[in-house]
């Protein structure tokens, strides 16, 4: 079969002869006839089987049938949603090339990490067809930059990869502002549960069920191997294996992104041109890693899962798994950047002792054996360890903390601990403990209303602290009214400092014959303010503060 033989139409045919398209693969060959009937589709196939194609051609020639009855400004017709930066701008790209002579049909891309001001101002143009993560278009959606009313197709790619990112509340908030009268697609590798409700939910109860099963669980023709090697090794290892291969393009995954620079760190230190891409990059910087990457300007790309689906570059030779992935499906997505349409490839992983379970979980999803690479230098023979030296190993390890603990540990284990007080005890219990910060002579008795303790404390005696006589000249003071002391120290500071006037001598401040002194009352009067007065004393008898 042909792609004319599906009924597409010349402009599109003729950008597929452009992109070396000769036959259809077999998910396009099964969606195109039935998406080209306006039927909901869904579709289980594995990365790398030409899914994108599948659903963008039909939608193309649909728009561009439709296009002639179309008046006014363009209003977005297509929208398909996807987890990554990545992988939307190369659906947009696709879309692009295919309508390379259909010059009338407009693709735009908003993804989150960028300012949306360059974006913003391309949907104002009007576009036919969005593409968008989940984030950015619910957030242009708030602000009124997009509307979905007039949506008549919906493509959900990867959706079981936005289920493991956690967007999945964002898809159903986006999906109930689709109108009803649309075309649904949804596109997966794998079904879990909740990518089954999320299919009823959009598809409804009438659609049609591809489901593309190869015979391996891995890309084809894609060759496999496995070193085991020790963690500490892995970097001069992956180094040997880079220098026997050459110059081709290598494709190094990560589990971390803190992995994932500290591998280009080493490599560049050794000669090698490499880059990173993960999540903490920007959006500029992770394009402008993957454009020198596809123009063969750098040899070495290392990205991390996050990546690991939108990666799409031809003649990928190598891929090799640094840090074995702990999910069995995101190896199979890894290798799947090499090996694409029905090319040849490579895919080599490293494997240290902790890996060893991961390994085993990766070829029961294959349901083959990976071959062991042991012709090295960094062999690791070292056994896995058991279930059981695992729970030895960690009894070992609490047992030794707690016999290593310092004598001050001891000495707290033995000191006799304080006992809890409640909060509903008489607060008069804490004159047990070593610091008193109560004031002296306070009562503070929780049982006698506000009023009556102030009275007590206002007429009980001063009372020593911890049993100790006062000082001799506090009690002569106390003893004395406070008139007497003020007037004691008045004349003892002026005759200490004859220069230094007493502030009941000041004439500034004394009253008037209304009893306002001139300097209150130039206050009230608004001719001085209290910045004025910052820093001095307050005249005596005035009513107002100082700064």
């Amino acid at each position: 079969m042909t792609f004319k033989q599906l009924g597409l139409i010349e402009p599109i045919l003729k950008a597929l002869e452009d992109k070396g398209y000769a036959t259809p693969s077999p998910i396009q060959a099964q969606s195109i006839p039935i998406l080209l009937d306006k039927k909901d589709l869904l579709g289980c196939a594995q990365t790398g089987t030409g899914k994108t194609a599948a659903f963008a051609i039909p939608i193309i020639q649909q728009i561009y049938n439709d296009l002639e009855r179309e008046k006014g400004k363009k209003k977005i017709k297509a929208l398909v949603v996807t987890p990554t930066r990545e992988l939307a701008i190369q659906i947009a790209d696709n879309f692009v090339e295919y309508t390379k002579y259909a010059r009338n049909i407009s693709t735009t891309v908003i993804f989150g990490g960028v300012k949306q001001g360059k974006q913003t101002a391309r949907l104002d143009k009007g576009v036919d067809v969005l593409v968008a993560t989940p984030g950015r278009l619910l957030d242009l959606i708030n602000q009124r930059f997009i509307s979905l009313s007039d949506i008549q197709y919906i493509v959900l790619d990867e959706a079981d990869h936005m289920l493991d990112m956690g967007f999945i509340h964002d898809v159903r908030k986006i999906i109930k502002l689709l109108p009803q009268n649309r075309q649904s697609l949804l596109f997966s590798a794998t079904m879990p549960k909740d990518i089954v409700e999320i299919s009823q939910t959009l598809l409804g109860n009438k659609f049609e069920r591809i489901t593309i099963k190869p015979d391996q669980a891995t890309a084809e023709k894609v060759e496999q191997a496995v070193y085991k090697v020790s963690k500490k090794n892995k970097g001069v290892l992956l180094q040997d294996i880079l220098n026997e291969k050459g110059q081709v393009s290598t494709l190094v995954f990560s589990r971390t992104k803190h992995g994932a620079n500290k591998i280009v760190k080493v490599l560049n230190r050794s000669g090698f041109k490499a880059e990173a891409i993960h999540g903490n990059k920007s959006q500029a910087s992770r394009q402008k890693s993957l454009k020198a990457f596809k123009d063969g300007k750098i040899h070495i790309l290392v990205a991390t899962d996050i990546a690991a689906r939108g990666i799409d570059v031809d003649d990928l030779a190598l891929v090799i798994n640094y840090d074995l992935p702990n999910i069995p499906e995101t190896y199979v997505h890894r290798i799947g950047r090499t090996g694409r349409a029905a090319a040849s490839g490579i895919a080599l992983s490293f494997c240290n002792g902790e890996e060893r379970a991961y390994l085993r979980d990766i070829e029961k999803l294959i349901n083959q054996k990976v071959p062991v690479i042991t012709e090295h230098s960094y062999v690791d023979n070292e056994p896995e360890p058991s279930s059981k030296d695992i729970k030895a190993s960690k009894a070992n390890n609490n047992r030794g903390r707690s016999q290593g603990r310092s004598s001050r540990d001891d000495r707290n284990a033995t000191k006799k601990k304080r006992p809890n007080k409640s909060r509903n005890n008489n607060r008069s219990d804490r004159s047990n403990d070593k610091k008193d910060y109560r004031p002296r002579g306070e009562d503070i008795s929780r049982s006698k209303p506000r009023g009556e303790r102030s009275e007590n404390r206002n007429n009980s005696e001063q009372k020593p602290r911890d049993n100790k006589p006062n000082n001799k000249r506090r009690n002569n003071r106390n003893d004395k009214p406070r008139e007497e002391r003020q007037d004691q120290n008045s004349r003892s500071s002026q005759s200490s400092n004859p220069s230094r006037r007493s502030r009941n001598n000041n004439p500034s401040n004394k009253k008037t014959k209304d009893g306002v002194s001139k300097t209150e009352r130039k206050f009230r009067e608004g001719q001085k303010k209290s910045s004025d007065y910052k820093g001095k004393y307050r005249p005596k008898g005035t009513m107002w503060e100082l700064d």
